[in-house]
């Protein structure tokens, strides 16, 4: 029996809280600081995931013998290093990597640099800073619209721009390097080659030297209908994604996903956790365009309810380092999950708006991502609200029936996408 921790408070955090409470090994779950959607599942914890110290402190004190850490900022700085060097904590396991492997995250440079020398393929890209502003601006020109702009750091999924004329990418690139768009994470810009293709988001659990694929799934960053309007931290998400299947699979695990791990093991940077490949399929053939050092939201909320195995049982068999002998268990139904949002989002939004008929949803998984409960009423406390995940025999099934569901949540000026997979239909 083992008594975990989850480092979090979105909607992915409790969709690993409610997958984690369903195996026979966890003797008791707790959530750092959760939501009221993770309180349905084990203990909240009000804890700071940025409080390294009270973390570790509320380890020792309650035995914790598995921490799983759901978002990046935390990994990026480096709350695996802290709680290794603990004394006092020599048997604890943690699912995320030190910091040196989360930099394939928190610095898009260094991600691609690696990509280069391990013959990942990926696009062609320079990085720039402030006093490169006039090398930045002849490389702009030399490249075809549209054209890719990234903060090197992490800017909470929103720190891509795709420009399609060079005057827009010349403002916005002075917006990003010059004017500190995204602060700390703009100090330094990539500019990219832009991949004409369809996104997909691929996962891994690894300890480093092996590894176990998860379900595929495709996200929705943008906010407006056909991909229009900025990016978000994601609308919604579908899984299986159609077309990773026998070929364009099997080019994916020979060319990224097994050089990505045998990199890490050569350049003697441990990790253990999951892996996130964000992927572009340009006519059938992979590319990487960033990985992320945790599951992906909203992709967790499609991808952890199509496992019929025990989670906690293929994270002990990472922790142990059994992946090689661990058969993973997919359920072959179609998942699709829908961001309910809020109005103004991702720009300003009003908050505390009163949510209602979630005591309506039958059939279908609501998971909590922004949320605050006030006498047992619950109300909106963030941009992203809710995601709401059904699932189906068939793509169309599982669109029908979350949609079905979503259709009876209201809370003021709530906003979703309604074309999330309709892309995916006619491939």
């Amino acid at each position: 029996m083992v008594d975990v921790l989850v480092m979090g408070s979105g909607g992915r955090e409790h969709a690993l809280a409610w997958k984690i409470a369903q195996s026979s090994l966890v003797k008791h779950l707790y959530i750092a600081p959760g939501n009221p959607g993770t309180s349905l599942c084990g203990t909240n914890v009000p804890i700071d995931a940025m409080d390294f110290e009270g973390i570790a402190n509320f380890i020792v004190e309650n035995s914790i013998n598995l921490l799983v850490v759901g978002p990046e900022a935390p990994l990026a700085a480096g709350i695996t290093d802290f709680l290794q060097s603990d004394p006092r904590l020599p048997h604890l396991k943690i699912m995320g990597p030190n910091k040196l492997g989360a930099l394939l995250e928190s610095s898009k440079d260094f991600a691609k640099k690696f990509m280069i020398r391990h013959h990942i393929p990926t696009a062609r890209y320079k990085a720039f800073r402030s006093d490169d502003w006039e090398e930045a601006l002849q490389f702009l020109k030399s490249i075809d619209p549209p054209y890719v702009l990234k903060a090197d750091g992490l800017a909470a999924g929103k720190g891509v721009v795709i420009c399609s004329t060079i005057t827009d990418a010349t403002a916005e690139l002075e917006k990003m390097l010059l004017e500190k768009k995204f602060g700390e994470a703009s100090q330094k810009v990539l500019i990219e080659e832009f991949l004409d293709g369809i996104e997909l988001s691929v996962f891994a659990i690894t300890d480093g030297k092996h590894y176990c694929m998860l379900p595929e799934a495709k996200d929705y960053k943008r906010i407006g209908e056909g991909n229009t309007g900025p990016n978000t931290g994601g609308m919604g998400a579908v899984s299986p994604v159609p077309f990773a299947t026998g070929d364009f699979m099997q080019k994916v695990e020979e060319r990224i996903v097994g050089p990505t791990i045998r990199g890490l093991n050569e350049e003697n940077i441990p990790y253990l956790g999951f892996i996130f490949f964000g992927l572009m399929n340009v006519k059938g053939e992979p590319y990487v365009i960033e990985y992320n050092v945790r599951l992906g939201d909203p992709e967790a909320e499609v991808v952890l309810p199509r496992l019929n195995s025990d989670l906690v049982e293929l994270m002990m068999a990472a922790v142990d380092h059994r992946l090689s002998d661990f058969h993973l268990d997919v359920e072959p139904k179609n998942a699709v999950v829908v961001m309910l949002v809020s109005g103004g989002y991702p720009g300003k939004y009003k908050s505390h708006l009163l949510i209602e008929g979630l005591e309506d949803i039958s059939d279908a998984l609501v998971f909590h991502a922004g949320t605050m409960i006030e006498k047992g009423k619950y109300y909106t406390a963030s941009g992203r609200v809710l995601a709401i995940t059904a699932m189906g025999n068939s793509l169309e099934e599982a669109f029908r029936n979350t949609y079905r569901q979503v259709n009876k949540i209201f809370f003021l000026d709530m906003y979703f996408r309604k074309d999330l997979g309709k892309d995916l239909l006619n491939l």
